[in-house]
């Protein structure tokens, strides 16, 4: 076997089972299909490139620390356009950090989420937020989501325990359509 079929096979033994993970936990961290599709070939890129340094161990938790590095990374290279307009321009990224307008894609997702859950999400602190669907939705592990945010496990406990209890409330003060009052 050439050393080229070795890492073709390495690769497809460690890091294709894990392409659905990364593209769900990529669309958490960069809020969108496309830019999400963009940083997981990166980071298979990335991956491919280092395959023969790979012990084989853990390839989840190897993969999600190329993606978390790959998309730091990415957001260095680039910066927000400045413009002296109240509308972002088609195509532009806003600055500061400002939601981008949500996509069909984005309207599709969240309209499967009761409107009081999905009110109640999206009124969360991004942290809080990103740890509920890390962990919540996209069903990673306390460690897997603190290597893919780059914090301790114990934060990524504590920002999930404080945004449940917040979604709790957020129920309680407003329930979802359709229950019971």
């Amino acid at each position: 076997m050439t050393d080229s079929e070795s890492r073709a096979g390495d690769f497809k033994r460690h890091v294709e089972p894990e392409i659905e993970v990364l593209l769900r936990v990529a669309r958490t961290l960069t809020g969108s299909w496309a830019d999400a599709e963009d940083l997981v070939q990166e980071t298979l890129v990335r991956a491919f490139r280092a395959i023969d340094r790979f012990d084989g161990r853990y390839p989840r938790a190897w993969l999600l620390t190329i993606l978390r590095n790959t998309n730091a990374n990415m957001h260095r290279r680039q910066r927000p356009d400045l413009f002296a307009g109240g509308d972002v321009p088609e195509g532009q990224r806003p600055a500061f950090g400002a939601a981008p307008p949500a996509t069909v894609e984005d309207e599709a997702l969240y309209g499967r989420l009761e409107a009081g859950l999905e009110a109640a999400l999206r009124d969360l602190d991004p942290r809080f937020r990103q740890v509920v669907v890390l962990v919540d939705i996209d069903q990673l592990s306390y460690a897997e989501a603190a290597r893919t945010l780059g914090v301790p496990v114990g934060t990524v406990m504590s920002r999930l325990h404080r945004a449940r209890n917040r979604l709790r409330k957020a129920l309680l003060v407003q329930p979802p359509e359709g229950s019971p009052s």
